[in-house]
């Protein structure tokens, strides 16, 4: 395990140059110098995603090390990973070699995947149609599953004791799990790292991107963060280090959901300027050890209704899943859309609560729970993708909100959306004026040539299945958020059956995720059980289980945006009952009583955080600027 920890014994450039490849595996013989760093004196413009400080001290502003690439990949998800392997499947097939790099900011790949997750295998199909047909065999080598879907199962949840089945003829296609497999998501992105690196991808995990590199109003590339540094961002004696630029003709932003450098680029190039705001849910997930008794190997159980629909009108979206994963895992979540209205609600306890129907705690009984996470997803679909490509690089994934959130995935938009850019990447740096300028593999520096804005991609994307899955689904999630449960379910059924996306309409929202909480006096508070501890948990015994760290004298990563300083308490507290409390699947925020002034003060527990990204997007006015802490810090999962 490549561990974040080796950052404060040792600079980061000589950590990052034990991972490069050596000369014997490069293609060319000039490619060796691109086997070291280059001191650069950086005047570019970048996103303020890097700690602040009011220190003057001169070590927070020297020359940071610089590394060539052709490419720079920043996350090490499904889509990053299908990307750079594309890439070199690609530069074997057309004799041509670009140097690509994965930057990761979990302390190892894998450590920051959370999902369901029912793989609908179709892009790996592709991705390794030729090299690696048989995958599913080779995946399995490494200790860990793909368990094929043997029993699909919707219920309706009428109450904390009843429900019945929707008989599978009436649910839409998108539904129908037959041909996919129940994998943990985490543990298929370690095995697609080491494809990766077969093929001579670098992939640096332990190492947080935290600045957009811009250059003539186009992105060239990351920076990492600077590490050693103390709580207030002055630098370590003896452990500060300046992060290191990752240079690149194209940059691949692919961190999933609401990431840093994807909302800084996004802002920058003015992306969302003709599409719908982005939603979000917000997935919680626990994974249990059973008997064999309670285990059925195969088994996909999906929910809607209790405990977060209580009549047919309610307008707040989400649903469950069960999954059992060989060998006797139990694979258990609740997704809570964010554009709920009820400021007390708790997706936390809702989660805890849906454990103890019936339903659902007869699969667990007799079993130990053994991981916990949680991470936000998109749910906005084909409406809310912003534009795709700008100067110097492009958004795959999750950061562009490729899931289909009827059809309950998006691994398979993820990684065939990063084979489509990798196959715009490569023909765009390879061919056309391109064809004359040398790779940074073979030069060893980036080319003084403008950056491109590889706009093929989108028109790749349009022409691929990738579009036509999520338009023809495209008005599913507002029909829900306009006209409830039941009108939601009825229009999804008329999308799925009968106009199969193409009603001449859209129905369209306007409003952000943070925008739609009601105000705390138009609702009664939510009185939630106490935990049992034996199937329900409280947070912070749960917390545990996702392995969650970070150094405690850091720069807090978690940060009151200035202009809003005054949100929390005169706001979020006043208007709001403080709903950040009660969101925060970490027990991140809390209030406080400030004896000094007779009033409550907000309280940000950063050390709790385990990166789901909720707090920026559902803190009133949208208050939290999330960034990267040190690389490596936050959850270890390892099963999720």
């Amino acid at each position: 395990m490549f561990l974040f920890r080796l950052a404060s014994r040792r600079t980061v450039a000589s950590v990052l140059l034990q991972k490069r490849r050596p000369p014997s595996q490069v293609v060319s013989g000039a490619a060796m110098s691109h086997l070291s760093t280059i001191r650069c004196s950086s005047t570019a413009a970048t996103n303020d995603n890097a700690t602040t400080s009011s220190s003057n001290d001169p070590r927070l502003t020297a020359p940071r090390e610089c590394m060539p690439y052709d490419v720079v990949i920043v996350g090490g998800g499904p889509a990053g990973l299908a990307a750079s392997i594309r890439l070199k499947q690609l530069c074997l097939e057309n004799s041509h070699d670009l140097s690509v790099c994965v930057l990761e900011k979990g302390s190892e790949i894998g450590s920051h995947i959370l999902s369901g997750n029912v793989l609908d295998p179709r892009a790996l199909d592709e991705l390794f149609a030729s090299d690696l047909p048989n995958w599913k065999e080779d995946f399995e080598t490494t200790g860990t599953f793909a368990t094929p879907v043997a029993t699909d199962e919707f219920k309706v949840l009428l109450n904390a004791t009843k429900s019945f089945t929707i008989p599978h003829f009436l649910l839409p296609p998108q539904l129908d799990n037959a041909g996919n497999y129940i994998i943990s998501l985490s543990q298929l992105t370690r095995w697609l790292a080491a494809k990766a690196e077969d093929l001579g991808v670098e992939i640096y995990p332990g190492f947080a991107a935290s600045e957009v590199l811009m250059r003539d109003n186009s992105v060239y590339g990351v920076a990492t963060r600077d590490v050693g540094l103390d709580k207030h961002g002055k630098p370590k004696e003896g452990l500060f280090e300046r992060g290191v630029e990752l240079q690149a003709r194209q940059t691949i932003l692919a961190e999933g959901a609401r990431g840093s450098c994807s909302e800084y680029v996004m802002d920058k190039f003015d992306l969302r300027n003709d599409c719908q705001p982005q939603t979000y849910g917000l997935g919680l997930k626990e994974v249990w050890q059973v008997p064999p008794e309670h285990f059925q190997k195969g088994l996909v159980q999906h929910t809607l209704g209790f405990p977060l629909q209580s009549g047919i009108m309610d307008k707040t979206f989400g649903g469950s899943f069960l999954y059992m994963q060989e060998p006797n895992l139990v694979l258990i979540g609740l997704v809570v859309g964010l554009d709920y209205a009820n400021p007390y609600l708790n997706p936390y306890q809702e989660f805890q609560r849906w454990k103890t129907h019936p339903e659902i705690a007869q699969h667990l009984k007799g079993g130990t729970c053994v991981s916990y996470g949680a991470r936000v997803l998109n749910e906005g679909g084909f409406y809310s993708i912003p534009k795709l490509t700008f100067p110097g690089g492009l958004l795959v994934g999750c950061s562009a909100g490729f899931l289909n959130a009827v059809k309950i995935k998006g691994t398979h938009t993820a990684i065939k959306s990063g084979m489509l850019a990798a196959e715009a990447v490569f023909d765009g740096l390879t061919s056309g004026e391109s064809a004359e300028v040398p790779s940074v593999s073979e030069s060893g520096e980036i080319p003084s040539v403008p950056a491109l804005e590889l706009v093929d991609y989108t028109k790749r994307i349009e022409s691929s299945w990738i579009h036509k899955e999520l338009h023809q689904v495209r008005n599913c999630h507002e029909a829900f958020a306009k006209w409830g449960t039941t009108g939601g379910l009825v229009y999804t059924a008329m999308a799925a059956f009968i106009t199969k996306g193409r009603e001449p309409w859209t129905l369209k929202h306007s409003k952000r995720d943070c925008d739609t909480t009601g105000k705390a006096k138009d609702f009664e508070p939510i009185k939630y059980p106490a935990a049992d501890n034996i199937l329900t948990f409280d947070l912070l015994t749960n917390l545990q289980r996702s392995g969650t760290y970070h150094a405690e004298d850091q720069p807090a990563h978690l940060r009151i945006k200035p202009e809003l300083g005054d949100i929390p308490e005169n706001v979020s507290l006043q208007t709001y009952a403080g709903p950040e409390q009660r969101f925060c699947p970490a027990g991140v925020y809390e209030y406080v009583d400030d004896e000094a002034k007779g009033s409550k003060k907000l309280v940000i527990n950063a050390q709790n955080c385990i990166h789901c990204k909720c707090c920026s997007i559902k803190t009133p006015a949208e208050y939290i600027d999330w960034t990267v802490p040190e690389g490596g810090g936050g959850p270890q999962y390892q099963i999720m």
